[in-house]
């Protein structure tokens, strides 16, 4: 399904409930509104080296890299 059609379905389907199932809501929309991404702050020194070696392959060869807008 098309996500503009389903935004507008999920749109039309909010709209029309009754005031007092809005309430049921809030669970999913705080599940929703946090970061689909994980910060690590505890990375090995292997991890950072691993992180270390991309980034210097990447100065070294930058058009080896895929741009994530062309994904």
């Amino acid at each position: 399904m098309e996500t503009a059609v389903l935004r507008d379905e999920l749109h039309t389907y909010i709209g029309t409930l009754p005031d007092q199932s809005l309430p049921a809501l809030k669970p999913l929309r705080l599940f929703l509104s946090k970061p689909s991404y994980v910060v690590e702050t505890d990375l090995t020194d292997e991890e950072l080296q691993i992180i270390e070696d991309g980034m210097m392959e990447y100065r070294n060869n930058p058009s080896s890299f895929i741009p994530l807008d062309s994904i």
